[in-house]
């Protein structure tokens, strides 16, 4: 994981609730993955407004979706990190 701002207040809330998260960034994005399976958790791009994130899951479709289909859900860091970690939609694969 690069540890860059946004990567790193990611593992400090892996850390916080128990671990077994890991991240990795590509093409500017997020992706957060069970490190027991390598199973996709969460895509988090950054929108370039403040420390707000676009969330995607990963679909049955075998790639990374909007939450919604109204262009996806985009939420400051902490809240998103809170939301994945409570929101059944992004652990079906794990």
């Amino acid at each position: 994981m690069q540890h860059d701002e946004i990567a790193l207040r990611i593992e400090a809330f892996d850390h916080a609730n128990g671990g077994g998260v890991g991240c990795y960034k590509d093409k500017g994005a997020y992706h957060l993955y069970l490190l027991e399976t390598e199973a996709p958790i969460a895509r988090l791009m950054p929108t370039g407004e403040g420390d707000e994130v676009r969330l995607g899951y990963w679909s049955h479709r075998c790639k990374w979706e909007d939450i919604d289909d109204s262009g996806g859900i985009a939420m400051p860091l902490n809240d998103a990190l809170v939301f994945i970690a409570n929101e059944g939609i992004f652990w079906i694969w794990t």
